[in-house]
């Protein structure tokens, strides 16, 4: 990085080089480490582009900045000028960029001083989270996260200038918009000049975009903050930022063909890796049956096997009453103590399960666990699930879904406990022509598996009039996520271009006309005055950035995130605000009542 020359320095502290010994420079930044020789005292100096050793010479810097010099103390802030010098071989630094050379100091200004900081930005792996965040202006500081940042930014700017080559306008969405059901809670904002009215923060662009499209802007991009007030996780965080795109007059295969040419461009520039091209394609109900989840990770396969009519002839009950048994090979998995195993059982019921039924792979057959009910079969068994010695398998007995859910997620938990070979190429794939809704037993009525804006295939567009559970849970969208090693990056869909479509839609979901009107009046307004074919995609920056730097916490991706609660420790958000603020927007504070027990 090439410094612009102030008062206070004319490189930064990455970027000298064997080549500048006997220039003249000027330094600033933060003192990383020091080493008083009591004649020599040795500085290193930090900034975002490295790190340069300093020498304090009093024959070269005089006795008042050689005293000045031994004063120093980690992250003082300091500016000095001198001569590049090259190190003796013998104390040459291969470890870093500028460990050839020094920087014999002439003159020194302390511009700031520091007490002893809580940590230092190489202590990172002994700090606690909770302080790195309460103090992140420290934590910010680590080459890690510098490096992370600076990863950031230049994706962005990947992004900016590949779209913008390609016509695509950046145009910005409003922040303070209306409640519109999008699958999570939103956060709400009083107004204050309409009393007892409320903006929504918007959970995604979606409604906006598609408007610029009806607005005739043909290509729209935006790197945008999102909000969804739902529970944090480790790759989820309340506020989060994605590239939203739309276009006009496209289909599925234009959206993933540019998408493409995007996602090659950012690994090729940041990791020098080459991204499939064209990247393979699998259909949703393929991605659940074999691997039991919408986001499959191929790096492994340890894939689900349907043995439904196997399990059935057998004499167990649970398999013989359940209307789905599929089961997979665990690799070494027998190694697994009766412990563990019974463990395994008890975190499957949190996806729903009963439970979860097992048995090892011996030289003679299937012991332990349901071994006793599978003898009939068990030659079979271990044949189709090619399973050998030392291995387990276990099976899911239960509706289909509960099934691909529970095995999906064991797939995963069983390679990450067990520490299975995966490939270490980025394994990605297109998962296309998902369901349109989903049926909601607790509710009892459908709910739209992406969001109410998306199309159906061609071939179901007549189906939108039945209400027939089957025919409706049969018909398909123009709904497209791309994946990488297990993880959603991004997903979008062709929209609902046409009034009547978006309305016959909406009566699925059980929103009636004054609802619809209510809620969408200016959506079906818009669809009426001649809206484009359009469809859009959105990419999760934050999850990109994640998987490129091999990251598996969110937090450490963005400068200033939330705790797991959904807190800010350094700022001390979400507070309590005065009674003035509160009466100025029309609102009253009622804390709940205390919890019995």
């Amino acid at each position: 990085m090439e410094a612009i020359k102030t008062r206070y320095r004319d490189h930064t502290c990455g970027q000298l080089r064997k080549s500048d010994v006997g220039q003249s420079v000027k330094l600033a930044g933060w003192v990383h480490s020091y080493r008083d020789h009591g004649n020599l005292v040795f500085i290193d100096l930090r900034d975002r582009d490295g790190l340069t050793q300093l020498v304090f010479d009093p024959d070269t810097c005089g006795k008042l900045i050689h005293d000045e010099a031994r004063k120093l103390r980690s992250e003082w802030v300091i500016s000095i000028s001198g001569e590049v010098t090259a190190r003796a071989a013998q104390v040459v630094n291969p470890k870093l960029p500028t460990g050839e050379v020094e920087v014999r100091v002439k003159t020194m200004v302390i511009l700031s001083s520091s007490p002893t900081p809580p940590f230092l930005p190489d202590e990172h792996d002994t700090v606690h989270e909770e302080k790195r965040l309460a103090y992140r202006f420290l934590d910010l500081r680590r080459a890690e996260m510098q490096q992370t940042l600076r990863t950031r930014y230049r994706v962005t700017k990947i992004m900016r200038d590949y779209l913008g080559d390609l016509g695509f306008w950046e145009i910005e969405t409003p922040f303070l918009t209306r409640s519109t059901p999008e699958g999570a809670r939103d956060f709400i904002v009083p107004s204050r000049l309409v009393p007892g009215s409320f903006y929504a923060l918007p959970q995604s662009p979606q409604l906006f975009k598609q408007l610029l499209m009806v607005g005739g802007c043909d290509k729209y991009m935006q790197i945008v903050r999102c909000f969804r007030d739902e529970d944090p996780r480790a790759d989820r965080q309340a506020e989060f930022t994605q590239l939203d795109v739309e276009m006009s007059f496209i289909d599925r295969e234009n959206i993933i063909g540019i998408m493409e040419g995007l996602l090659r461009k950012i690994w090729k520039d940041v990791l020098n890796i080459e991204v499939p091209n064209p990247i393979r394609q699998m259909e949703y109900d393929e991605a659940m049956t074999r691997y039991g989840s919408d986001r499959p990770d191929l790096r492994f396969g340890m894939e689900l096997h349907d043995i439904t009519e196997l399990a059935q002839t057998t004499d167990f009950g649970v398999f013989k009453n359940a209307a789905m048994v599929k089961a997979i090979c665990v690799p070494g998995g027998a190694k697994l103590t009766r412990k563990e195993t019974d463990a395994l059982a008890e975190w499957s019921k949190g996806f729903g399960a009963k439970g979860l039924a097992v048995t090892k792979v011996t030289a003679t057959g299937l012991d332990t666990g349901v071994a006793k009910f599978l003898q009939s079969v068990a030659a079979k068994l271990i044949e189709r699930l090619g399973a050998k010695e030392g291995d387990l398998i276990a099976f899911g007995a239960d509706k289909p879904k509960v099934v691909h859910k529970v095995l999906g997620e064991l797939r995963l938990k069983m390679a990450r406990d067990l520490q299975l070979k995966v490939s270490t190429d980025y394994a990605w794939v297109w998962v296309v022509n998902f369901p349109l809704f989903e049926y909601d037993e607790e509710a009892k009525r459908f709910v739209s598996t992406h969001h109410p804006f998306t199309a159906p295939l061609d071939g179901d567009l007549a189906k939108l009039t039945s209400r027939d559970r089957e025919v409706v849970e049969s018909i398909k969208s123009k709904a497209y996520d791309i994946v990488v090693n297990g993880s959603e990056v991004g997903g979008g869909s062709i929209r609902i271009h046409r009034m009547d479509t978006q309305q016959n839609l909406f009566s699925l979901l059980g929103i009636d006309d004054a609802a619809q009107k209510a809620k969408f009046g200016f959506l079906l307004d818009a669809l009426q005055y001649g809206a484009p074919p359009h469809g859009g995609i959105a990419l999760g920056l934050d999850r990109l950035i994640m998987i490129l730097r091999g990251i598996s916490n969110i937090r450490d991706v963005i400068a200033f995130p939330k705790t797991q609660s959904g807190a800010d420790l350094m700022c001390g958000a979400p507070a309590s605000i005065d009674e003035k603020q509160l009466r100025e927007a029309n609102i009253r504070a009622v804390m709940p009542a205390p919890k019995q027990g």
